[in-house]
């Protein structure tokens, strides 16, 4: 799936079948529904994908120092673009999983 084609189920009730569940998470997030999308980042905590998930949430929540603690978790840098930017990054690597 392209993130066009995923970006156009956004329309949708249910995020397509089938989507690695951080993909899925992704989806929830773009609809608004944080939480759902941090149940999800949290159902596998301490697994390097879902704690970079993590720390978006919590960096697009505002919570900058709780955002720093599971990047470092992820192995990963704070992201340095924008939200939007981290959102279409992190889909695009989830999708193609």
């Amino acid at each position: 799936m392209t993130l066009n084609d995923f970006t156009a189920t956004l329309a949708n009730a249910k995020p397509p079948f089938g989507l690695h569940p951080v993909a899925e998470a992704l989806w929830y997030d773009a609809k608004g529904n944080w939480e759902q999308a941090h149940n999800i980042a949290q159902s596998r905590e301490g697994t390097r994908d879902y704690d970079h998930l993590h720390a978006y949430l919590h960096r697009k929540e505002g919570d900058e120092y709780n955002a720093g603690y599971w990047y470092r978790r992820a192995g990963a840098p704070v992201f340095a673009g924008t939200l939007e930017e981290e959102w279409k990054e992190l889909t695009e690597t989830f999708l193609a999983k």
